[in-house]
């Protein structure tokens, strides 16, 4: 699982760079907010592809790709309110404001999309946990 996290958290910065890079270019054309949906839309799509092949190794499905989008809905709300709280509330830089709201969402991102992308992936027991101890 470690290997699959390391994996995970590469993904993200290339797909981190790539929502960045969709978002700088979009904001000159639409308001913020819809370049920040688009490019998170966008960006998701490639994420998919990316964690299929490289971080999780699986195949991908259209099941798989269906419910792909349900492991960004955290990931999602968190960025959105994020940037929204960010630029209006504290002042900070349009530009600045996804990355910094992103990094709160990562943990459960992986968590999620590991049980998406790999069916039965529940926390295992320890062997000393899992097994029944004799009433006397």
């Amino acid at each position: 699982m470690l290997r699959q996290a390391i994996r995970f958290a590469l993904v993200g910065v290339v797909n981190t760079g790539t929502y960045y890079l969709l978002y700088l270019g979009l904001r000159h054309v639409v308001p913020y907010l819809v370049a920040h949906i688009t490019a998170f839309i966008l960006s998701m799509i490639g994420s998919f592809f990316m964690n299929t092949y490289f971080t999780y190794k699986v195949k991908p499905t259209w099941k798989k790709f269906l419910l792909f989008p349900l492991t960004n809905v955290t990931n999602f709300v968190i960025t959105t309110v994020g940037v929204y709280a960010l630029v209006s509330w504290v002042s900070m830089d349009e530009r600045i404001a996804p990355l910094v709201a992103a990094a709160a969402a990562i943990p459960v991102t992986f968590v999620v999309s590991r049980k998406v992308m790999i069916p039965g992936t529940e926390p295992q027991p320890r062997v000393s946990e899992s097994r029944s101890t004799p009433v006397s």
